[in-house]
């Protein structure tokens, strides 16, 4: 009977510690995917950018341009309308992951005034990591363009990072 009950016991602490570490998850956050070909390079997980030189933010998830217009906050699938012309590709974006980044607004303007007019960022369409290869022959996702349809097509260099 002993026997048993020790045997029985093996039995429960072997199966209770596959439930335990069955439960173990690994939850890795990458959205490589859908990060624009005018993004910087050198980032696995964007939410969102800010750029300096517009005072814009774009939220990668929904592909959505954010900014200040009359004193609220436009969602938009396009630049503003007086940046429609801007070169996506040549400013300086700021990464930054935070929940409701634009709230930050004032901050971001002040902490990151030193990037306006950089022009030093690499850009993921011009990149040769093969994580940004989607099998386009390693041209990015095929997000061109600056979501307005100008596709601008500007020179960066460099790896900027913050």
């Amino acid at each position: 009977m002993k026997k048993f009950i020790l045997s029985a016991a093996i039995l429960f602490a072997a199966v209770s510690y596959n439930d335990v570490s069955a439960q173990i998850r690994l939850n890795v956050n990458l959205n490589i995917g859908s990060q624009p070909d005018w993004g910087p390079v050198g980032y696995d997980r964007v939410d969102y950018y800010y750029m300096p030189d517009i005072q814009t933010y774009y939220y990668v998830p929904n592909h959505q341009f954010i900014y200040l217009s009359g004193g609220r906050w436009i969602f938009s699938n396009s630049l503003p309308p007086q940046y429609r012309t801007y070169n996506l590709y040549s400013g300086y974006k700021v990464v930054v992951n935070q929940p409701n980044a634009y709230k930050n607004y004032q901050s971001h303007r002040t902490q990151y005034a030193r990037y306006k007019g950089n022009h030093s960022q690499g850009y993921i369409k011009n990149s040769h990591d093969p994580k940004y290869y989607r099998g386009n022959n390693g041209q990015g996702n095929g997000n061109n363009g600056n979501g307005n349809g100008n596709g601008n097509n500007g020179r960066g260099k460099g790896k900027g990072r913050n």
